[in-house]
This record gives C-alpha cells, structure tokens and sequence, in this order.
C-alpha cells in the first residue's frame, strides 16, 4: 500500500533543520503484515530526543530509514499467526521488541531482549525482513522496529502492546517510550522509595517523566536540573527545586538534597552531565543513567568512592521495563490521577512540520511534540 513518511537518508546534516531538511516527507510503499506482523494505522507519533540523535550522528544507524519510535494507533490488519490482536484494537508501540525466549526475556529482563536488540541494529523487524520501499523501490530501514513518523506502519506483534481505546493517541504515543523510560528508571532502576531525596539531571520528555515517576514512588524532594528557564520553572510547578546546570551545579544539588541525592538520575545521554549526577549522588547513594551518548564518549569518575562510599552506577534501557506489563499499569496511574503525563506533552504538528520540530526539540523549546496524523 501506498503510504506517507519521514525518511532520514544521511546522518549529520547541519543544523537549523528548517534549512537543511534532514527529514524527506515522501510517498513511501508498504508491504503487508508477515506473519506475526500487525499493519497500524499511526494516530499519533512522539518526538524524541533518541530520533534527534540519530539525526545528528551521535546515534548511528543503519540508512535510508523511516525515522521515529515512539506511537500509538490503530489496527488495521494482521499477518498469520498473530495472537491476542485483532482490527480495530489500539495498540502502544514499543521500541524493544520483546521475544519472549531469549536468556534476558526469560530471567525477567525483557528489555535485553538479545533478537530485538540485533533487529535494531540491522534496522529490520523482528524477522528479519523490511516492509518499507521508496519512490525508486529502495530498501528503508526500520527504525527501532516501529518507524512511527509515518501513517501506516508495519510491526511484530512484539513491539504492540493492546490499550484502552478511549486514551487519546497524542497521550497513548507518550507511554512507549518517555513513560515507559522516565518512569521506569524511577520506579524499577532506581527503585525510589518513599521520602528519599532524588536528583533528576536533564528536563526534556524522560527527565519530566522520572521526575513524575518520583513523586509517584513518595519522594521527599526531587531535585531538578536543566539549562533551560522554562523547563525549571515546569519542574517547578510539579514540585521540584530547579537547579541551573551550571558550573556549580554538583554543590548546588548536594546542597538542595542535606548532603547528595539518595538517587540520582541522568538522562541527557552526555557523559560530563552523568559525572555530575554522580557525583551529586550522596554516600550509599543510586545514580542511574538513560542517556545515549555517543559511542565515543568515555566516563571519568572517581572510582574508589564506589567502594569506600558503597555507591551504585547503573543502566536502565526501556526504563528496565517489561512493556507488556508495565505500560497498562503505567496507563492505569495515569488513569487514577497519580501519573499526569499530559504534562509531557508541549506542542502538536503536523508531519510537514518535522524538521522544525526538531530545531525547537534541539533548542530546547519543546518537552514532547507529538505529531498528529
């Protein structure tokens, strides 16, 4: 089928995008599910700072590629042998296609999911195979296995996990990747508890969202740290204390939490700014990091505080989330009042408008825009 989206065909154009036009809209074809494949129709598709860094190049993959991994939208076929999904279901996708039978899908680590992660990379899905062709019948790459700036899409049914239809798809988009990051970092990597202090380094769509899975575990103060006014003054009206991430930004934020943060999460994917969250980090303190430097980027920390001072580093991909599971119950905390994802979301557009949207993403003018189709 004949179908409309973004096509990222090099990494590293230069910036302001409105001028250089990384992103082609271009009548793209389609082929139909395989088996275990479901054709969606995207309703809504956010923009994230993991597309952004794909195209500047601090996130390599695989081109040409139909940009995008974060939606929600709606069934509208299946392929042989799909199981629990219907026409007409509404579906949040995943950017971690979850097997299910891999050694970390099976010791309660989906999103180590090892196929999915090597289907990412290849810029396939899960099976293997493309589903996208351009104008010329060149090959695109998947992006993450979703590809959501586009308004059909083409997934295995593990990257589609089944929601209510009354949430508005601009909201649904949010769960599959900056709710389900953000918060997760909070609720599973850094495991929060209620009353301890919590330091959250960069205030863009999964910052906000680990500031809100913090106070949604009971913390005692959150902490929030960024360069822009507007994104502190946001943390603000959520409870936080801003701090500007300047150069005293480590004893502004060991001042604000009576010592160091009990928990520390850093999310700006820049290895100077993951320093400083750990360092910010108390004695016995947490750091976890979600950011996605670039592959060159090296660490320096002071490695003896990890033991003199029992300090912990870790990883959280996929907010160390199992989305099966945790996107409905993220939905229902959302449901009860307890989860106010809507206030992720900044700005809607339109697909037309995607280069755009990324200079104001790159500026620091948006927290989510989601593109509505």
């Amino acid at each position: 089928m004949r179908v409309r989206g973004a096509v990222l065909r090099e990494m590293g154009r230069p910036a302001p995008y409105a001028e250089s036009r990384p992103l082609e809209i271009a009548e793209l074809e389609l082929a139909p599910p395989g088996p275990g494949e479901l054709l969606v129709k995207v309703g809504a598709a956010g923009l994230c700072h993991s597309d952004l860094s794909v195209i500047d190049g601090s996130r390599p993959r695989v081109m040409p590629m139909v940009l995008g991994h974060e939606a929600a939208g709606t069934v509208v076929a299946v392929g042989p042998d799909v199981k629990g999904f219907a026409e007409g279901d509404h579906v949040v996708l995943a950017f971690v296609p979850v097997c299910g039978e891999c050694a970390p899908c099976t010791t309660g680590r989906p999103a180590l999911c090892e196929p999915g992660a090597k289907a990412n990379v290849a810029g396939t899905l899960l099976s293997g195979e493309r589903r996208f062709s351009g104008p010329e019948g060149e090959e695109l790459n998947h992006h993450l296995g979703v590809s959501a700036f586009c308004d059909h899409v083409v997934v295995d049914q593990h990257s589609a996990v089944k929601v209510d239809p009354d949430l508005p798809f601009e909201i649904a988009a949010l769960f599959g990747c900056a709710v389900l990051t953000g918060v997760g970092a909070a609720l599973n990597a850094a495991q929060v508890a209620e009353g301890e202090t919590v330091a959250v380094f960069g205030l863009g769509g999964v910052g906000l969202a680990a500031l809100l899975g913090a106070r949604l575990a009971g913390a005692g103060r959150i902490v929030a740290v960024d360069l822009v006014d507007e994104k502190l003054d946001h943390a603000r009206r959520l409870g936080a204390v801003p701090v500007k991430a300047d150069e005293n930004v480590v004893e502004a934020v060991r001042e604000a939490t009576g010592g160091g943060a009990q928990k520390a999460i850093e999310t700006v994917g820049n290895a100077r700014v993951l320093a400083q969250a750990y360092e910010a980090a108390g004695r016995g303190g947490v750091t976890v990091t979600v950011g996605l430097p670039h592959p060159d980027q090296r660490l320096d920390i002071q490695a003896v505080s990890l033991v003199t001072e029992e300090r912990t580093l870790k990883g959280s991909y996929l907010g160390s989330c199992d989305p099966r599971t945790d996107i409905p119950k993220l939905i229902d905390y959302y449901k009860d009042g307890r989860l106010p994802v809507d206030e992720l979301l900044t700005h809607k557009i339109a697909l037309e408008d995607v280069n755009e949207a990324f200079d104001r993403l790159r500026t620091g003018g948006a927290v989510r825009q989601a593109i509505i189709f």
